[in-house]
């Protein structure tokens, strides 16, 4: 399942996430406890040319004006940010977190797959 199903306090909610790069919050647990997690978005998001891509590095050194929200029908986690592309622009994107970040008991996890995440929680 997606973190943000069983998050509260997401820090970065419609304003700059921790350091441009870290986001926090408490996640639930199975026994339903609440958990303070937090996941460096640097190590799993890169900026290539001006887009982010996931199994990247350090997309926060060329990002500015990131922060999260939760958006549409939907309800889908946004990441979203400027990120300077080879010319030095500034270029607005956007990424679904929920692609590869789930809670797992408490904790964020990063998934190169979230088919298989699913596959190991379930």
């Amino acid at each position: 399942m997606s973190f943000h199903y069983s998050a509260e306090d997401i820090r970065g909610y419609l304003r700059p996430i921790d350091d441009g790069h870290i986001l926090r919050a408490r996640l639930q647990r199975g026994d339903g406890e609440w958990n303070d997690s937090e996941i460096d978005l640097n190590n799993h998001i890169g900026n290539d040319n001006g887009n982010f891509f996931w199994d990247g590095e350090g997309f926060g050194n060329s990002a500015q004006n990131v922060y999260f929200s939760i958006e549409g029908d939907g309800s889908v986690p946004v990441l979203r940010a400027t990120l300077i592309d080879g010319d030095g622009n500034g270029q607005e994107r956007d990424l679904n977190l929920s692609e590869r970040i789930g809670n797992n008991d408490g904790n964020f996890e990063y998934s190169k797959s979230m088919a298989i995440y699913f596959r190991t929680i379930h």
